[in-house]
């Protein structure tokens, strides 16, 4: 595999890291979720590199205005709960 293909494995695989994230937060609100849940829930606990994933997926929810990220919680934002709702229809 070359350089690029790699990148865009890479790409592919955050992207579904941060889909899966997304539905499982929008799945369990109104109730919060700490950031360990999302990870216990997602399987990172068996591969070390899903829980930098996971983390990543976390942050770049959050600069999209996704997520919101406590010290002790993982929230969507309105947007996301918007966006899920229009999805529904």
């Amino acid at each position: 595999m070359d350089e690029r293909e790699d990148i865009r494995s890479t790409a592919g695989d955050d992207a579904a890291i941060e889909s899966a994230v997304l539905q499982l937060v929008l799945a369990l609100h109104p109730a919060s979720v700490s950031f360990e849940e999302l990870v216990r829930e997602l399987g990172g606990e068996r591969e070390p590199g899903e829980l930098d994933a996971i983390e990543r997926a976390v942050r770049d929810l959050a600069a999209a205005g996704l997520l919101h990220r406590s010290e002790s919680t993982v929230l969507p934002t309105r947007a996301a709960l918007r966006f899920d709702e229009l999805m529904e229809r």
